[in-house]
């Protein structure tokens, strides 16, 4: 039986540890700027004789609102850092009715314009493979101790499958994960009954767990569904301005802070 410790502080005991992945095995942000920034351009560019030029710059803040856009970072609480693809979309498609496009011409134009950012984004793309996100720092050795102890390690996140294991083939570390929830399942995450999905392909009760996510609504997602709020940790180090965590949820910043004892 394996004791999770954080800074030697012990936290409880746990049969399996959940973990989002953007922001938090991977450092993602320069691949969702490029993202983000490409839907940008590319909705504009569609826009051009679709929608009368005088409010094309509204629609660009619209936009850059919309998905977390400021200088050259990724707001980490924002949409495009948290939400699924097909939240994006949604939220692209209400920017365009705000600036007097129909909704089915709206969501038609977004889906155009998202399907031709796909091809550029490099989480997911093997031609692309080299500017594929980055694992967080230290995350291959705590894998590894998880692993030697036992403890099953599992991924959630509202990334497609696609990109779960094109980032997890990427840097080898496929044998570490028994079970992946991605935004094709359902129900999807932040609904607590997602975890409880996830515990029972694993085969362990969601009391006896730990999940690892580097947004709020990771932390209340895994409180509602029965993981003991102590084993509800927020992780910080992935992203240019840290995410705006709620405490007391404890916080990790490296995940050398990170310990197992035996219990």
């Amino acid at each position: 039986m394996a004791c999770l410790q954080l800074r030697g502080t012990t936290l409880g005991d746990v049969d399996a540890v959940l973990f989002d992945k953007d922001g938090t095995l991977s450092i993602s942000e320069p691949q969702l700027l490029t993202l983000a920034t490409a839907r940008v351009f590319l909705c504009l560019e569609q826009a051009v004789g679709v929608l009368p030029a005088i409010v094309l710059p509204d629609l660009q803040q619209l936009l850059e609102r919309a998905y977390g856009l400021h200088a050259a970072a990724i707001c980490p609480a924002g949409i495009t850092a948290v939400a699924s693809r097909d939240h994006n979309l949604i939220a692209t498609a209400t920017a365009l009715v705000q600036v007097g496009l129909g909704w089915p011409e709206a969501l038609a134009l977004s889906e155009q314009v998202f399907a031709q950012a796909d091809q550029q984004d490099a989480r997911r793309s093997l031609a692309a493979q080299a500017a594929t996100s980055t694992t967080t720092d230290g995350l291959h050795c705590w894998l590894e101790q998880l692993n030697a102890a036992g403890v099953l390690c599992a991924v959630i996140s509202n990334d497609d499958m696609a990109g779960i294991e094109h980032f997890l083939a990427s840097h080898s570390l496929e044998g570490f994960f028994a079970g992946l929830w991605s935004a094709e399942h359902r129900p999807r995450k932040p609904d607590p009954a997602a975890v409880h999905s996830l515990c029972e392909q694993l085969g362990v009760a969601a009391g006896r767990c730990a999940l690892i996510g580097d947004a709020n609504s990771d932390l209340r997602m895994a409180v509602a569904a029965g993981i003991p709020h102590q084993l509800a940790l927020g992780y910080t180090a992935a992203w240019s301005t840290p995410p705006p965590l709620a405490e007391p949820h404890p916080l990790i910043h490296s995940w050398s802070e990170l310990n197992l004892s035996s219990s």
